[in-house]
């Protein structure tokens, strides 16, 4: 690296253990500071990703916007972990889990709070921001919370 160029390395924020500390998406972390959760579209081809890439493998372009992970996500399957990786091991048990949102689906944990025995496929749960102690940041699933009136 060269003399005197400054590191862009916010993405070492992310999650309970810091992975990957210098990424060309490191606008996540600014998105996840402000409570959004965000992917990327590729503007040539439309392709979508999360978590967000800098690069369409589709087309090969590096030309990509931003887009909010928001509204209703349903269920697809989850699992709940008795062991984790190294860094997550005092976690456990958690439940991890995909949502599908349509055009993409979402990959992560879902929220300490909700009892195992309320999940199911179909369920329509949302993708939020959340904070960690040390100020680490991450998102979890959470229940859409319905209005009954």
């Amino acid at each position: 690296m060269a003399a005197g160029k400054e590191v862009d390395d916010r993405f070492k924020k992310f999650g309970t253990v810091g992975f990957t500390a210098i990424t060309k998406t490191n606008r996540f972390i600014e998105h996840l500071e402000q409570g959004k959760v965000t992917g990327t579209r590729c503007k040539s081809c439309g392709r979508v990703f999360f978590p967000p890439r800098a690069d369409c493998f589709q087309c090969l372009s590096s030309t990509m916007e931003w887009f909010e992970v928001s509204g209703k996500g349903k269920l697809v399957t989850y699992s709940r972990l008795e062991y984790a990786p190294a860094g997550f091991d005092a976690d456990v048990p958690y439940c991890i889990a995909l949502l599908d949102y349509g055009d993409y689906k979402v990959f992560g944990r879902i929220a300490a709070d909700i009892p195992e025995h309320e999940l199911k496929a179909g369920l329509e749960m949302e993708t939020k921001a959340m904070m960690l102690p040390g100020g680490r940041l991450t998102y979890v699933f959470e229940k859409v919370e319905t209005d009954h009136q």
